[in-house]
């Protein structure tokens, strides 16, 4: 029974769309119709607001951190579950008819809760190649790629297998940025 109840609530709680919730809120606007119309923080970015931008990317990651610590520290067990039911409510929630978020800021919750190490490979990562090509979805793709590699190296092969289904999830979610990249078409982020 405690893993069905741990899957749910961790999807629930992943499902909340903290983007659309506060851009409605402070800025009166629907986040959806905006941009890339992605409820996520680097689309509230494009919204024209850096306060509210920053207040999503927090209030995303810790949705992942607050489900996956509690099921850390009571039920070790089923962090995994946990984990992926927590970026599957924030990619697919049940609130917007299942169309969320990219879930990296969810999946940035679950390194840091995980592995504290792995969420500062993913930060590093993350700004290095963003200083090199200002493209947060690329590098959002290589620092998510970087963590699998990363546990593979030291044959963790138990948690490479785990974050490696994390990166192609997150890949699925990215394909659209994909093909603007190979196209040269991707926007560039501003994120000071």
């Amino acid at each position: 029974m405690d893993i069905i109840i741990i899957g749910i609530i961790s999807y629930l709680i992943g499902s909340i769309p903290f983007g659309l919730i506060l851009t409605k809120i402070f800025l009166n606007k629907d986040i959806r119709e905006i941009g890339s119309g992605n409820i996520g923080a680097t689309n509230v970015f494009r919204a024209g607001n850096k306060i509210i931008g920053y207040a999503t990317l927090f209030f995303d990651i810790f949705k992942a951190v607050a489900p996956v610590l509690y099921v850390k520290i009571f039920f070790p067990e089923f962090i995994y579950l946990a984990s992926l039911c927590v970026f599957l409510g924030h990619v697919f929630p049940i609130w917007l008819k299942f169309k969320g978020g990219k879930g990296v800021a969810a999946y940035v919750g679950i390194l840091f809760t995980i592995n504290i190490y792995f969420g500062f490979i993913f930060i590093f990562t993350w700004l290095i190649i963003f200083a090199l090509t200002k493209y947060s979805s690329l590098s959002s793709l290589v620092a998510s790629f970087s963590i699998p590699i990363y546990l593979a190296v030291l044959t963790h092969f138990e948690q490479a297998v785990f974050f490696t289904i994390m990166f192609v999830l997150i890949f699925f979610t990215y394909r659209e940025n994909i093909k603007r990249l190979r196209n040269n078409e991707e926007n560039k982020t501003k994120i000071y």
